[in-house]
């Protein structure tokens, strides 16, 4: 990435994923999985929902809701977060093509 000094602070542009500018292992699997967090926030919070209600809803303990709803989701699988999201009322379609190079990324378009 490219660093530049701006008013004398040095500053390094974003690879557009906070968790690889970090060094966090499994960053790609990390963005996704928060931005699935970010809509599931989004739908509890439009629909009104008390964490208990999104809980029984989404099928998880309350605690784990809460839990979610303030960024800790390291318990919680993709196809998990997917499936709350289901029970909230959205589809998920997932995309499947051929990369371009040698290997391939994941992406979440939200």
């Amino acid at each position: 990435m490219a660093k530049r000094v701006v008013e004398g602070i040095e500053v390094e542009a974003s690879s557009g994923n906070v968790f690889a500018d970090l060094g966090l292992r499994d960053a790609n699997k990390l963005k996704i999985k928060s931005g699935l967090v970010i809509e599931i926030t989004r739908a509890v919070r439009r629909l009104g929902l008390t964490q208990e209600e999104a809980g029984r809803r989404m099928g998880i303990a309350q605690p784990r809701v809460s839990a979610l709803l303030r960024g800790d989701f390291a318990n919680l699988s993709e196809r998990k977060l997917m499936e709350c999201l289901n029970r909230l009322g959205y589809d998920i379609e997932i995309k499947v093509k051929r990369a371009g190079g040698a290997v391939g990324h994941l992406k979440i378009a939200l």
